[in-house]
């Protein structure tokens, strides 16, 4: 099977480790056993309960434990219709490998992770793309996706809070991006990785899964928890979807480990805690990122309202993986080009690293785009 070059993936692995100053990164500024701990009120004595963990395979689609605690961030679901991944991008491979065949028709909502419309090319579906535009402040145009939705339409894939560009699509547009799903009576795909990260409060929006009969929400601890290096996701879906995926997994999962596991089920009974740091955290980046942006004259941008994420807008005649290389070489700065993400002259920017990070790299930005006036 064919399937093309993972391109963000590619630049991550080329790059991330010669940086000294990570402004590509995704995650929420990650955070060590010992600050889970604090921020979950749990003392050091708590690890000692790891130590009787016997390492079997242990619950084959998660612990009740932490099925029920992922069912808690959603409104109307339930640990039966919850099932434990390896990360949100194990998630999301698995819905398209058990959902989808040769010649069924997909919408993928783009710019978006490239999971979402590579793997359906590569299983020989026809994937359709509807482009977001800066003009429209990177919201989906619902004509063009009530155009393109047709009664062989079988899945709708979109993320939300949007990756790469941080917009963020509000309940009464959801519905209506349901509604049109239901008169189709196709499947929507939403990955929801960076969600619970909104600038305004309550700070979460509403997921797919609890809008839709047909809806599929994947997610994981990456992004919003903190806690890329647990490596653990999930999905929250209907009953057939969750049977589906089961017999695909069983071929490349089994379980996720004891231990991921254990950690992610105390992260997750303690969210309110890490997502109140999170929060903090990329509003007051967000407020520094504003500001550099309103003073750089070759800088433009849609603010995001969500995510760790967004995309600025260069006016220089200058290919992105150029621009970022060069900027990598004499600043150590690291951002992802655009074109990784069919998005040329843009970059994506990561905003949600440690605030002295921020504050380091942008300047140097500056200092670079001195360079090439």
């Amino acid at each position: 099977m064919y399937i093309e070059p993972f391109g963000v993936e590619l630049w991550m692995n080329e790059f991330e480790l010669k940086c000294k100053y990570n402004l590509a990164e995704t995650c929420c500024d990650s955070i060590t056993i010992a600050e889970l701990l604090s921020l979950s009120g749990e003392s050091q004595d708590a690890i000692n309960d790891l130590l009787s963990l016997k390492m079997t395979y242990g619950a084959i689609e998660g612990s009740d434990k932490l099925r029920s605690a992922i069912a808690a961030l959603y409104s109307n679901q339930s640990l039966t219709n919850t099932l434990v991944t390896h990360g949100t991008i194990g998630a999301n491979s698995l819905v398209y490998q058990s959902m989808l065949s040769k010649d069924d028709k997909v919408i993928s909502i783009v710019p978006s992770y490239q999971q979402h419309y590579s793997i359906p090319a590569s299983l020989g579906s026809h994937v359709h793309m509807l482009h977001l535009t800066a003009e429209n402040r990177f919201l989906p145009d619902l004509d063009q996706l009530a155009q393109l939705t047709t009664p062989d339409t079988k899945l709708i894939a979109l993320t939300n809070p949007n990756n790469p560009t941080g917009s963020l699509i509000q309940l009464e547009m959801l519905q209506e991006i349901v509604a049109i799903a239901r008169k189709a009576d196709a499947w929507i795909l939403c990955d929801e990785v960076y969600r619970g990260l909104d600038q305004t409060d309550p700070g979460t929006t509403a997921s797919i899964a609890d809008l839709y009969e047909k809806g599929i929400s994947t997610a994981g601890l990456s992004k919003s928890f903190s806690l890329a290096g647990l490596r653990l996701g999930w999905l929250t879906a209907p009953l057939e979807v969750i049977e589906a995926v089961m017999i695909h997994r069983d071929y490349n999962t089994i379980s996720v480990g004891m231990i991921n596991d254990h950690l992610a089920a105390m992260a997750l009974e303690n969210r309110h805690a890490i997502l109140m740091r999170n929060r903090e955290l990329t509003r007051r980046n967000l407020t520094i990122l504003s500001d550099w942006v309103n003073n750089e004259p070759l800088i433009s941008w849609v603010k995001p309202h969500s995510s760790t994420v967004t995309l600025l807008k260069y006016d220089l005649d200058l290919p992105s993986r150029e621009f970022c290389v060069n900027l990598l070489k004499k600043t150590g700065v690291m951002l992802t080009p655009g074109s990784t993400m069919e998005m040329e002259g843009y970059v994506r920017i990561g905003f949600a690293n440690s605030t002295d990070t921020l504050k380091q790299g942008l300047p140097l930005i500056s200092d670079y785009l001195r360079t090439l006036t």
